[in-house]
């Protein structure tokens, strides 16, 4: 396995990603969407267990318009007032329209880089919401698309992925933690009825006695047994839609 870091040209400047590639060839490309906490060693190591299966992963840095920042460490960035609005703010601020620009740029480095074909898309908390609305935006491309303790899929916010079902080619896969305000029930009822409607290839899932952040090897709610039966989903869903 191979990484480097790669500046992808966007129309807010360039966006910093790192590009992970298996020694052999790759079956297809994956873009890894970060949580909240942005790119650390945690997300290396999740973009290798992918590149273990034969998968090319880029893993982009959404916050990339807040420049050069430290390390966040999930264990205790939230114990930090400033630390936690500083965040928030930058969330706030990363909207899904910027994302979704950004991702056009995403997929047009993975071309370059000679990954032309179909892309699965991945996304854990903030990163999930960004993972189904990329399948709504770029249909032709990206062919599976996956959100794990995702929040804020169904609400009645005008990006809410939710209102592009409708858009989806892609086959989509929603892991939601046991207990989650950011997805309660009635996101996931109305988020289920909305991909039904549409006739969207889709699994919801819950995960039972699992909390927001459970897959992030580095969170303090990460738990190993859900964690891989994510990785054991994630892998089906990649090996059942992306070409070899």
């Amino acid at each position: 396995m191979t990484k480097r870091m790669i500046d992808i040209a966007t129309a807010d400047g360039p966006c910093r990603a790192g590009l992970f590639v298996p020694d052999g060839a790759a079956k297809a490309a994956v873009i890894l969407f970060m949580d909240i906490f942005g790119p650390r060693p945690a997300l290396d190591s999740m973009a290798e267990r992918l590149v273990a299966i034969g998968h090319a992963v880029l893993v982009p840095d959404l916050f990339h318009r807040f420049g050069d920042r430290p390390l966040f460490d999930p264990r205790t960035a939230f114990a930090d007032a400033a630390t936690k609005e500083r965040l928030f703010g930058m969330l706030r601020a990363t909207t899904q329209a910027m994302t979704m620009a950004d991702t056009g740029a995403f997929l047009d480095a993975l071309s370059a880089e000679g990954f032309d074909g179909p892309v699965g898309v991945t996304g854990y908390c903030m990163g999930g919401a960004r993972a189904l609305n990329a399948a709504a935006a770029f249909p032709d491309r990206i062919a599976a698309a996956a959100s794990f303790h995702g929040g804020n899929l169904a609400t009645d916010a005008d990006d809410s992925p939710h209102r592009r079902a409708a858009d989806m080619k892609a086959r989509i896969y929603v892991g939601a933690a046991g207990v989650d305000g950011s997805f309660p029930p009635d996101q996931a009822g109305r988020l289920a009825e909305a991909l039904r409607a549409a006739e969207v290839d889709h699994m919801l899932e819950t995960y039972a006695g699992t909390k927001h952040g459970w897959c992030m090897p580095d969170h303090p709610v990460f738990d190993v047994a859900g964690a891989e039966r994510h990785w054991s989903r994630l892998e089906t869903l990649f090996s059942e839609t992306l070409a070899a």
